[in-house]
């Protein structure tokens, strides 16, 4: 039975860290990324005559959606490691 309350805590202690340290940073990341895509829409809009602005803000809405889809990954690997593991998905 020890075994038991070890695991039981070990489990309660990830799902603590992971909910209030990992998917707070998750989120604060994804955020930055749409902002990213958002001033890189700007960028085009603004500096629609200007090639060279133009190509950065295309160049700021690429980086922002492989930004996205990376922490879209990044919460789909951590609900597996949650459900593999036996605790709550804190996502």
């Amino acid at each position: 039975m020890p075994t038991t309350n070890i695991s039981s805590s070990v489990n309660a202690s990830l799902a603590k860290i992971v909910s209030v340290i990992v998917v707070p940073l998750v989120s604060l990341v994804f955020v930055l990324a749409v902002l990213l895509f958002i001033w890189g829409v700007a960028g085009i809009i603004i500096y629609r005559e200007n090639p060279e602005k133009r190509e950065e803000g295309q160049r700021h809405m690429l980086w922002g959606v492989v930004g996205m889809f990376i922490m879209i990954g990044t919460y789909g690997i951590i609900r597996l490691i949650a459900n593999t593991v036996g605790v709550a998905s804190p996502v």
